[in-house]
């Protein structure tokens, strides 16, 4: 394995199935890593669970994976709602989270390898993408992560 690995991070939100998979073509991501808890809303559009499976691969020759480990929880994210979206709350809550899941060891830098996470955010700063992106880069010190957001 690459003692390299880049890592992109995208949200859907905010993005037209065409820029959204544009993007993903261009960057040369070979798999999307679903990070959302819910990935079948009807607000999702286009990035609903089985429609985002088919267009990726008929689109891009992308693959797709949905990892709920890399989610945050209902109650996470209901706390987070409930409290005024205090963001330094929720990190703290969820960067705990994956300490306790211990998702460094439960899966191989391989499986992020042109790998893509993904969640609805528009952008990466008040989402938990960039939050596992970072706490991936800081717990696999055998190899150097490298984190794009597109």
């Amino acid at each position: 394995m690459n003692a390299e690995v880049s890592l992109f991070t995208i949200g859907f939100t905010r993005k037209s199935a065409e820029q959204f998979f544009g993007i993903l073509k261009k960057a040369g991501v070979t798999r999307l890593i679903d990070a959302r808890l819910n990935n079948s809303s009807q607000l999702a559009g286009f990035a609903k669970k089985k429609d985002l499976e088919y267009f990726l691969k008929v689109i891009c020759n992308i693959d797709y994976i949905h990892l709920l480990d890399l989610s945050p929880t209902k109650e996470i994210l209901d706390e987070y709602k409930k409290n005024g979206e205090d963001w330094q709350v929720y990190e703290r809550q969820f960067l705990q989270l994956m300490r306790d899941r211990q998702v460094e060891e439960k899966f191989s830098p391989e499986l992020f390898y042109k790998g893509c996470l993904l969640c609805s955010e528009a952008t990466p700063e008040r989402c938990h993408r960039r939050l596992v992106a970072e706490y991936l880069q800081e717990k696999w010190t055998t190899i150097n992560l490298n984190v794009y957001h597109l």
